[in-house]
């Protein structure tokens, strides 16, 4: 079970969240390279937060299809050691109107289990747009 909610409802109804969401953006690129679309919706959602890719312990980049993700990855120089640690889309599942869930969940549970505080998650939209989110751990 996933809950969004505010600081005022976890209050009221005494829960004990995972995470915070810091920041998150939508980014629109031509539909033709679609697949880049969370490379500018990371870097934003970043500096919504006035935070630095350096700054995340983990990042999980959705894989709509390997060379996709490799595109991302090489665009924003990201780390091996620190990205889709448990393994992708390509090798988890890509859960049709989930994924961005699913995601979101994994990093959550990463930055649990390894005690980090900041993790980014992002997917491509078809269409031309990325999405990503900014989460810092509070559990």
């Amino acid at each position: 079970c996933v809950i969004v909610a505010t600081g005022d409802a976890v209050k009221q109804h005494n829960l004990k969240p995972m995470a915070r969401l810091i920041s998150w953006n939508i980014a629109a690129v031509p539909p033709e390279i679609m697949g880049i679309g969370p490379a500018n919706a990371i870097r934003q959602a970043l500096k919504r937060a006035d935070l630095r890719l350096e700054d995340m312990n983990r990042i999980e980049v959705n894989e709509a299809f390997s060379s996709q993700y490799l595109a991302v990855e090489k665009e924003l120089g990201l780390d091996r050691d620190k990205t889709n640690v448990n393994g992708g889309a390509i090798s988890i599942g890509h859960p049709l109107a989930a994924s961005g869930a699913r995601l979101l969940i994994t990093l959550m549970h990463e930055l649990k289990r390894n005690n980090f505080k900041y993790g980014v998650a992002s997917l491509c939209i078809g269409g031309g747009q990325g999405i990503a989110a900014v989460i810092e751990n509070i559990a």
